[in-house]
């Protein structure tokens, strides 16, 4: 009976390291790639610019709004709707500090149509003459109230249509009524807001209205009321026009503005 095989042994020997794998050489970098390189860069920067903002940062960038101030408010002062209406006819061209330096001693007096139109338009100057063209804003004030009472009792209209045909009453200004007093969300886009827009990409367009078309396509549901305040707020505070605050802007790492203010 032949006895127990014995078992053959390895050609390797057990003490012997196995090999390394052979380092790869990294290529070389030549100047003609690398220039390739830029330019791939620059062309996604360019693509990633005319593409726009996908919905998830347009998202985020109005749930850090409002994680910031949930509640934002329009800075210009007023006791109702009228009050409102005339406070933003007369800021065209001014700013809400002035204005409100105007107002608060003229709407301790005159807080409806019919006491406006006694008022008078001399007496509504008075006022208001700190206040850039302040006596065309006279006139246009004391004819809308006039309009206000004839056509629809002294009561604001809750209608763009019928607030656009009252004397100095735009579409922006209209917006800004029908959102701040009657809270429709609607968005009105003045000059800070048309900057921001445009700058971080958010609703790109060559006019007050394309921007604000644009906004009311992407705006979520859930931020469109208090929207048009967010963005105006932050290109007063921090998208400003001369010299944008990008080392305090909270949207800084979505916007799509290539020229950012270095820290």
């Amino acid at each position: 009976m032949p006895g127990p095989t014995t078992p053959k042994s390895s050609s390797t020997p057990s003490s012997a390291k196995p090999k390394k794998p052979a380092r790869k050489r990294a290529p070389k970098i030549t100047a003609g790639m690398a220039l390739a390189n830029t330019a791939a860069a620059k062309a996604a920067a360019k693509r990633r610019k005319r593409d726009g903002l996908t919905p998830a940062e347009i998202e985020a960038i109005f749930f850090r709004f409002h994680e910031v101030e949930p509640e934002p408010k329009g800075e210009l002062e007023s006791i109702n709707a009228y009050t409102l209406l005339v406070a933003v006819v007369l800021s065209a061209q001014a700013t809400d500090v002035g204005v409100n330096k105007a107002t608060r001693p003229l709407f301790q007096v005159v807080d409806t149509p019919e006491k406006m139109v006694a008022l008078g338009e001399e007496g509504l100057v008075s006022y208001i003459k700190t206040i850039g063209l302040f006596r065309n804003k006279a006139k246009n004030v004391i004819a809308l109230s006039r309009l206000l009472i004839e056509r629809h009792g002294g009561a604001v209209p809750v209608d763009r249509e019928a607030l656009e045909q009252l004397p100095g009453v735009g579409r922006k200004t209209a917006n800004v009524v029908l959102n701040m007093a009657f809270g429709i969300p609607t968005i009105a886009v003045d000059t800070h807001l048309f900057r921001v827009a445009n700058r971080t990409g958010l609703a790109p367009g060559a006019t007050p209205l394309a921007v604000e078309l644009g906004l009311e396509k992407v705006v979520p549901d859930a931020y469109r009321l208090h929207a048009h305040h967010w963005l105006i707020l932050h290109g007063r505070y921090v998208c400003k026009a001369a010299k944008p605050d990008c080392p305090r802007c909270i949207i800084a790492d979505i916007c799509r503005f290539e020229h950012k203010t270095p820290a």
